[in-house]
């Protein structure tokens, strides 16, 4: 399927409350990030995929179904893992992931075998067995993750599936998440407001402001500089460096850290770096092609979307 979701022309309003705006959008196969400021529309763009909230004009489909008509077809194909804890209290955490595959038609058996086997993925241990309110916000979010896969659906959409997580469990969870793409040839909507997450993982990123569209491309398009660069790390200070380069007519920027970038791409660029830090004593960590950061491509997009409304 080379097309995952379609919407053309989605607007959504609460009485006089425009929450989304004309929204057109195709998301293909693969990871795509879903980024926005608070009040973006994202959750109410959420709802109306999932068929939960019908969209006050416009028309698309998710998985090849209909939206307003179809509604009940795409949540059976889809896996929503939602932001807030979702779990019946006074069932174990095994329980909540069976119950949830019965939901889906199951029989209780295979419920049971699949619940622990997606634990297993989950990285979940001996604690499935407890029950779900001792759970700490870590075990939270794994109970939730395996909830939203345990049918084995096509489509996952991800609600800020790190929040809470510490740096190790944040990299287990974003490592099964390309697992899933790459392995198992799962699409992946992952919102969230930790960009250095989408970075690592994405392949499309769909960027929302006040309800509408506003960027909407691949990863590597979007990172890619408007003039190639080269991204210098050095351990220590790269003062003295900065100014050799400098000095032999190399435009330069000091970034966090103490890092380079360095305009140009060619060869010649990187032998001339490689030896202004032979010449300084300077250590070099690693030298790579310079990319634009989330961070930067977020705001960029944000403050250009706030311009054109004002």
């Amino acid at each position: 399927m080379t097309e995952i979701i379609r919407l053309d022309g989605v607007s959504k309003r609460f009485g006089p409350i425009r929450a989304l705006t004309d929204v057109s959008l195709v998301v293909g196969p693969g990871i795509t990030g879903l980024l926005g400021p608070n009040g973006a529309g994202k959750s109410t763009l959420i709802k109306i995929l999932l068929g939960l909230l019908e969209a006050s004009s416009g028309s698309g489909n998710v998985l090849g179904y209909k939206l307003g008509t179809q509604s009940r077809d795409i949540r059976a194909a889809v896996g929503f893992m939602p932001e807030d804890d979702c779990y019946l209290p006074s069932l174990s955490g095994v329980e909540c992931v069976q119950f949830a595959a019965r939901l889906c038609r199951l029989p209780a058996i295979e419920a049971l075998r699949r619940a622990h086997e997606i634990l297993d993925f989950c990285g979940a241990g001996e604690e499935r067995y407890r029950d779900v309110e001792t759970y700490s916000t870590g075990m939270r979010q794994k109970l939730k993750f395996a909830q939203a896969l345990v049918h084995d659906p096509q489509l996952l959409i991800l609600d800020e599936p790190t929040s809470g997580l510490d740096p190790e469990e944040r990299a287990s969870m974003l490592s099964r998440i390309r697992v899933l793409a790459e392995r198992h040839g799962k699409s992946v909507i992952l919102c969230t407001h930790i960009l250095p997450d989408v970075q690592s993982v994405s392949d499309s990123v769909v960027i929302m402001a006040r309800g509408r569209v506003c960027v909407t491309d691949s990863l590597e398009e979007l990172s890619r500089p408007e003039s190639p660069s080269i991204h210098v790390a050095t351990i220590g200070s790269s003062d003295a460096l900065c100014e050799k380069l400098n000095a032999a007519g190399l435009s330069v920027d000091n970034g966090a850290h103490g890092d380079l970038t360095v305009a140009g791409a060619g060869d010649g660029t990187t032998v001339a770096v490689w030896k202004a830090a032979k010449e300084t004593g300077t250590v070099v960590r690693s030298i790579t092609p310079a990319r634009n950061s989330m961070e930067a491509i977020f705001l960029d997009a944000v403050q250009e979307n706030h311009s054109a409304d004002s």
